[in-house]
């Protein structure tokens, strides 16, 4: 064959290709954001936003590192019930809670891992654990491949250690660059005055709450987000008392004021989406 023969020949191939459509599963791929959170209750922190993206679409999934089997007692920022089921009981519970919680906001159904509650970081016991939980979210990122994550702050929001660890592997993976884990990485706080108004004998947490200058991301949401947001809150009974949730429906719309605020790993991403424009 000619050099101008294989040149018309090859000219030929590049046109056909052109003009083949890309497929249509691509083309409509939906945009995905995964809730990577320590316990069944984490979401609450972002709530309203994860609603809104579910309403516009987005897939949103919810990744749960423990199995909730500790999230009993009443001595917590988030006042508990000071009775229920307790160990494999809760767990139980607490997984149905969370089913509960994921259809209230439209997310899929959560992901759940089952690692030991309030164990994660806990190396004397289990000198394997960090690097098996690390891998199983890591292999979830992978098969996901998420366009947004948001996770706990590194103080861990609560200061809950679980909160810490998942926020930890989290940064970890982002700036490793494991495979489909997005630049995209958001810090999330439960509102500040959502600890004021639920448990008022106690407070907030000291030292916790970063300052606002951090808070580059505020994303809006609508009423009926919020809505959602606070049937998702009370799947969560085993976590939420009938008082607290009491003392926050009237005030729901101040404490969260029409927006929910991020801090981003990265500094350079600001504005008022998690997406890219």
């Amino acid at each position: 064959m000619t050099p101008r023969r294989r040149g018309l020949l090859a000219g030929l191939v590049v046109g056909f290709m052109a003009m083949t459509p890309t497929p249509v599963a691509s083309q409509n791929r939906p945009r995905v954001l995964v809730a990577l959170l320590a316990h069944a209750d984490d979401e609450t922190a972002a709530s309203p936003v994860l609603a809104r993206y579910a309403r516009e679409g987005v897939q949103v999934h919810l990744i749960i590192a423990s199995d909730g089997s500790a999230g009993s007692g009443s001595q917590t920022y988030l006042a508990r019930p000071d009775s229920g089921p307790v160990g494999e009981a809760l767990a139980k519970v607490r997984a149905e809670e969370s089913r509960c919680a994921a259809a209230a906001i439209g997310a899929l159904e959560p992901i759940l891992l089952g690692f030991p509650d309030g164990k994660l970081g806990d190396y004397p016991s289990d000198r394997t654990l960090m690097t098996r939980l690390t891998d199983r979210i890591a292999k979830e990122i992978e098969r996901l491949h998420p366009d947004v994550v948001v996770t706990w702050g590194p103080d861990g929001g609560t200061g809950h250690p679980d909160h810490r660890v998942v926020s930890g592997i989290a940064t970890q993976l982002q700036r490793f660059g494991a495979p489909g884990m997005p630049d995209r990485l958001f810090y999330m706080y439960l509102p500040i005055e959502m600890f004021r108004v639920i448990n008022p004998q106690r407070g907030e947490p000291p030292m916790l709450f970063p300052q606002t200058k951090y808070f580059n991301v505020r994303v809006p949401f609508a009423p009926a987000d919020l809505d959602a947001a606070i049937k998702a809150m009370a799947c969560h009974k085993s976590q939420f008392t009938a008082e607290a949730m009491q003392r926050l429906l009237p005030e729901r719309n101040r404490v969260w004021s029409g927006t929910v605020a991020f801090i981003p790993a990265s500094l350079t991403s600001s504005g008022n989406d998690l997406f890219p424009k």
